[in-house]
């Protein structure tokens, strides 16, 4: 592949200086893939080049994960080291910067007993709840990033060969990612600026309500009275600048916890835990799923609603343009990071805190959702229309067929 390497060492740098964005004497947390080692060590090389103090990386192996929940003891699925939540409290009680590699290998956990993986799950959030809440908050810096795999590239192409279709991956991925540009931190750098001057604009339209209209969706979503409008660039407590997703193209707000009525429908396959749940449709009544159809994955659905009281009920609420970056390549990348920024999406469970203004997190935060899963969903299409209604009635067009309306396209 022409000059794979060179655009692997540009994606390990922007990972640490526009991503994690590392400062002088930081600590780095990383949690990856056996699998990703390679690509590891350029972005720990990047992070000490750029002053990091230490780089700790916390590898996984999804054939052990398998092996673990095949063959663990029911109590040994429900068991987290004390030692282990401790570790990562006190690393980011130190300011440390925490990055989380994914790397799809659908393969290695097809099949697993949903009910097994689920309690396993289940036991470490609520053991690193208080960690989780951490970085929901934005307290500390952090960023997700994905690697091409194998098993992914045979998801997204299945009609092409093997030797072929990991290397299209790759290609597809370096359009998006920005990194065939010739400066591609600047490109992310002037990303940034337009998706700052998005936020900010619909900010001052002060939106009381967003009105979600398309086939299978009639949807009303009512914002907290001091809702705050971001993008993927947050600061974390010491005013730091960092990019949660890499890729965005995402802005969005926390609603109102009791506020979603109506019929939603999604426009794009969700993935949790290696299934695939598609062709679903919740319906809401005072901000909570009363009811919902699916035409595959159901185990998996009931699992994710299952989770918790707040698991019913919607965190967060995004809009992208269908002419995103990621929508134009036309793939179905079955891979949250990546649909979720081809598509207008919501997310069940966790709200963020910063989708309210400062001044009203502490007095506000108890009108939000609270829970210990947050997963996104994708609605979005050319068909959507969205709309803003404000406290006294007017209604002004935010997306028209999918895309920004002349004001927002900026």
């Amino acid at each position: 592949m022409k000059n794979f390497e060179d655009r692997l060492d540009k994606y390990a740098e922007l990972v640490i200086k526009v991503g994690i964005n590392i400062q002088q004497g930081q600590i780095l947390v990383i949690s990856a893939s056996i699998n990703t080692a390679d690509f590891v060590r350029k972005v720990c090389r990047y992070a000490y080049l750029n002053g990091a103090h230490y780089v700790y990386v916390k590898w996984n192996d999804e054939k052990l994960l398998r092996l673990e929940c095949e063959l663990m003891s029911e109590q040994g699925l429900e068991y987290t080291p004390d030692w282990l939540v401790k570790g990562y409290e006190e690393m980011a009680n130190e300011g440390a910067a925490f990055l989380y590699i994914l790397s799809p290998h659908l393969q290695d956990i097809k099949g697993i007993d949903p009910a097994r993986l689920d309690k396993m799950e289940y036991a470490a959030a609520m053991a690193f709840r208080p960690f989780t809440e951490k970085l929901t908050s934005m307290q500390v810096s952090w960023t997700v990033i994905a690697l091409p795999t194998e098993a992914w590239a045979a998801t997204i192409f299945p009609k092409m060969e093997p030797n072929d279709r990991l290397e299209r991956l790759w290609e597809e991925l370096f359009k998006i990612l920005k990194l065939d540009s010739e400066n591609p931190i600047l490109a992310w750098e002037q990303h940034m600026k337009r998706l700052n001057k998005r936020a900010a604009l619909l900010n001052d339209m002060h939106f009381r309500y967003l009105h979600f209209k398309a086939e299978g969706t009639d949807l009303t979503i009512e914002l907290p009275q001091h809702h705050h409008w971001v993008h993927g660039m947050e600061k974390n407590n010491n005013g730091i600048p960092f990019i949660c997703n890499i890729p965005t193209e995402e802005i969005y707000t926390t609603p109102l916890k009791t506020g979603v009525n109506g019929v939603v429908k999604n426009t794009r396959p969700l993935v949790y835990d290696g299934q695939i749940i598609d062709d679903f449709t919740f319906i809401f009544k005072d901000g909570k799923i009363i009811d919902y159809t699916t035409k595959s994955g159901l185990d998996a659905l009931q699992g994710i609603l299952k989770a918790d009281e707040g698991a019913k009920y919607i965190g967060e609420v995004a809009l992208v343009s269908h002419d995103s970056a990621i929508s134009a390549s036309n793939l179905m990348f079955y891979h949250a990071l990546f649909d979720e920024n081809a598509s207008c999406h919501l997310a069940i469970g966790q709200g963020y805190i910063s989708g309210l203004q400062e001044e009203h997190r502490a007095n506000d935060a108890s009108s939000i959702n609270s829970s210990m899963i947050h997963i996104d969903f994708m609605i979005g299409s050319e068909h959507l229309h969205v709309n803003g209604i404000s406290e006294d009635g007017s209604v002004k067009a935010i997306l028209v067929k999918g895309k920004w309306e002349t004001d927002f396209n900026i």
